[in-house]
């Protein structure tokens, strides 16, 4: 009995969206159940009908394929469709198990669709053939942070952020706006804010440097850091070395 796997579409052009049903149209091992025109649905869809594969646009308004995939609570297998090959790599980073660049042909999707199902047959993850498909890595900086509270999602331009801080599992964002809680580590935040706007001050924090008011002693060789909101936080050792080279004092 050959298995048959649930398929959603998010994918903002109708156009596009129109192609990939004709291509996947009576093919022995799936069953579409859905299409999304945009990020927002999508995470919704995919929570409530739980897929087994998303062909995901990468570039859509609103929220990109990279940043809904943050919100998901169910996992399936992504094939990422798009017209640019600079996300290749990054696509990597997200598990997905095929990388499709738009115009594509249904020979290409039905062999992206192939390694799907020998994913999942075989229970592997393996990405060698993956990894050979572009050599453009996207060394980028997060210009916003999109964060799921129960059903509401909010875009949080890094402008607005002040300061994160780590607890448990999770990182809490402080903004201009409140408080807002990510299922992320503090290592990821570290590697993708750009490191002449934030600093790792201390294991548990890392600060908008341009929102720091004082740095002040407190003991020997110990130091806090006032806000502009006069909150104080602690700053390790190699966290004051760190403001020191930033703020050159």
């Amino acid at each position: 009995m050959k298995q048959e796997l649930k398929v959603l579409i998010v994918e903002d052009e109708e156009l596009a969206r129109n192609l990939l049903k004709s291509y996947l149209k009576g093919h022995p091992s799936l069953t579409l159940i859905g299409e999304c025109e945009n990020g927002f649905i999508g995470v919704q869809k995919i929570n409530e009908l739980k897929p087994d594969l998303v062909f995901l646009d990468i570039q859509m308004p609103k929220i990109t394929g990279f940043e809904m995939l943050e919100l998901l609570e169910h996992k399936p297998e992504i094939i990422f469709t798009t017209a640019y090959d600079q996300y290749a790599l990054k696509a990597f980073d997200y598990n997905a198990i095929d990388y499709l660049l738009k115009p594509f042909s249904k020979d290409r999707l039905l062999k992206a669709i192939d390694k799907v199902l020998e994913r999942i047959g075989n229970n592997e993850n393996s990405q060698e053939e993956l990894e050979q498909l572009s050599a453009y890595a996207v060394n980028e900086y997060l210009q916003r942070i999109v964060v799921k509270d129960r059903h509401k999602i909010t875009i949080i331009p890094i402008e607005n952020v002040r300061y994160l801080e780590s607890l448990d599992d999770y990182v809490l964002i402080y903004t201009n706006e409140g408080r807002h809680m990510k299922q992320k580590t503090m290592k990821y935040f570290e590697s993708h804010l750009s490191p002449s706007d934030f600093i790792r001050i201390h294991r548990s924090y890392i600060v908008r440097v341009d929102y720091i008011d004082e740095i002040q002693q407190y003991e020997k060789e110990s130091y806090m850091v006032i806000l502009k909101d006069k909150t104080k936080l602690k700053v390790s050792k190699t966290g004051y070395k760190k403001i020191k080279e930033v703020l050159h004092f």
